[in-house]
């Protein structure tokens, strides 16, 4: 007779940029999802996008009790410098934040995402969409997408 072992960790994904979009597997499997705007505000210092992240991630972790694990896009090239500033700002603030608490984390190619969803590692927003979509997740965003594509690779592949 074979055991199944039923994983009760907490796993986060995330889609790092001005709007991130998340995924979260809960302690008892359910996965939720959406997407949160970082942009800065008419009057805030340059930091402030950052602390608000930081804010956020501990509104997460109290929400959830704990998080055990955190996977998010590892972007290696950006079209803009701003998109880059932004991204890494938050990825510093998010590994930090991690190194903080304890909490294992992980940058996951975009190829990998890509064609883990898809089956083609230089698929598109649309398809990536579509892909998420027919595993039965109603998105309405790519970021949110996104950081579904990143946590069914993490539950596929990383034992979580």
């Amino acid at each position: 007779m074979q055991q199944t072992t039923i994983s009760h960790t907490v796993t986060l994904a995330l889609d790092l940029g001005t709007t991130t979009g998340w995924a979260l597997k809960s302690r008892d499997s359910q996965i939720t999802h959406g997407f949160v705007s970082f942009k800065s505000q008419r009057f805030e210092g340059g930091g402030m996008r950052f602390l608000r992240f930081k804010h956020w991630l501990a509104e997460l972790k109290n929400m959830t009790g704990e998080i055990n694990a955190v996977y998010f896009e590892e972007v290696r090239r950006h079209v803009g410098v701003d998109a880059a500033h932004v991204y890494g700002g938050l990825m510093a603030t998010l590994t930090t934040w991690c190194e903080h608490h304890r909490i294992p984390y992980q940058g996951v190619p975009v190829g990998t995402i890509k064609k883990h969803a898809t089956g083609k590692g230089n698929a598109g927003k649309a398809d990536v969409i579509a892909a998420i979509r027919a595993l039965g997740h109603p998105v309405t965003d790519d970021n949110e997408a996104d950081a579904l594509a990143i946590l069914h690779w993490a539950l596929d592949t990383q034992e979580v």
